[in-house]
């Protein structure tokens, strides 16, 4: 196929597609190797309109990769009944000895930003819940088979805000961050990963202006706010399989180690230990993101400024370990 004829492109849709009736699914570039061949068929959007781009056994390469990485476009879609085809093509380039651990990082992360995009956009919180377990299983199993690939993992923050964006970085910072604190065992860390990755899930019920609005929140909207961590608490009491590590991330990653925290002022050790990780976590990664509202500090003046500014708030031993482990990647 010519990679940018339209007209060819649309030539090739298969008859028997019905735009309509299909379903789709979003996927990044980035999350397609280029020396491999897919194993799905891709589609673009034209004019509201799915169209075949590329089928099964092609591979994403030359001129068709930096075409569309010249025009930033970074959003293809896939039948959602090869959805299964696709994960599988992700875990067989995850565990692919020829990639090297950047590669496999690369990969992995890319692949997860549709998949939590989705989450937080599914309305039923039980399904969200549970698909979450494969993404933060194909992680931890990441992280554990390839120790050395925590650092690229890292490196690959957004550094854009976007709900999903944040959380996802958040999940990643946790993990490296976790490991170092003494969580290895794959039932700590998928607790880790769940509760990280959730950690704003109370933000669903604050009202959509507060949480999107540009600018500082006036007192009775950050009253509001602040209302998040109970919000989620509340969310997860209804699911009895939550367990208690995962809550903990959700109800106490605003609480800080000098007890003028919320929702509950909660001081030093009485604060779970999983929630000190997201805490430190969560401001790092809002203090080095991009919003409507405020200019990403990069990563070296966050640090300090946490370390010299802000230390009070967070678990001591965390704070060096986290410092230590960034300035170690030279981010």
């Amino acid at each position: 196929m010519e990679p940018f004829s339209i007209l060819k492109i649309m030539a090739e849709t298969p008859s028997n597609t019905d735009p309509i009736l299909t379903k789709y699914f979003k996927i990044r570039l980035a999350s397609m190797h280029p020396d491999r061949e897919i194993t799905f068929d891709i589609y673009i959007m034209i004019n509201l309109r799915y169209v075949l781009y590329m089928r099964a056994g092609s591979r994403f390469e030359g001129e068709k990769l930096e075409h569309f990485m010249s025009r930033r476009a970074d959003v293809f879609y896939i039948r959602e009944e090869e959805r299964g085809t696709y994960k599988s093509y992700i875990k067989q380039r995850v565990d692919d000895e020829g990639l090297t651990a950047s590669e496999k990082a690369l990969i992995l992360k890319e692949s997860s930003f549709s998949l939590v995009e989705e989450l937080f956009e599914n309305p039923k919180v039980d399904e969200a819940l549970e698909e979450s377990k494969s993404v933060i299983s194909n992680f931890v199993d990441f992280i554990n088979k390839e120790p050395e690939a925590v650092a690229g993992l890292i490196g690959l923050s957004s550094h854009d805000f976007y709900t999903y964006n944040h959380s996802l970085d958040v999940m990643v910072y946790s993990l490296g961050l976790g490991l170092k604190a003494g969580f290895t065992s794959k039932e700590d860390l998928m607790d880790l990963g769940r509760g990280a990755l959730f950690h704003d899930l109370g933000k669903r019920k604050v009202p959509v202006e507060i949480i999107t609005k540009k600018g500082g929140l006036d007192e009775a909207e950050w009253a509001q706010m602040k209302r998040h961590p109970l919000f989620g608490l509340q969310i997860l009491n209804d699911f009895p399989d939550i367990s208690d590590n995962i809550k903990a991330c959700v109800f106490e990653h605003h609480e800080n180690h000098i007890g003028n925290g919320y929702p509950q002022g909660l001081r030093g050790e009485d604060i779970h230990p999983m929630a000190r990780v997201v805490a430190l976590t969560d401001t790092y990664d809002a203090l080095t993101t991009k919003r409507s509202y405020n200019v990403a500090m990069p990563p070296t003046e966050a640090l300090t400024l946490m370390k010299e500014k802000l230390s009070g708030r967070f678990d001591p031993d965390l704070l060096r370990a986290i410092y230590n482990v960034l300035f170690k990647l030279g981010l």
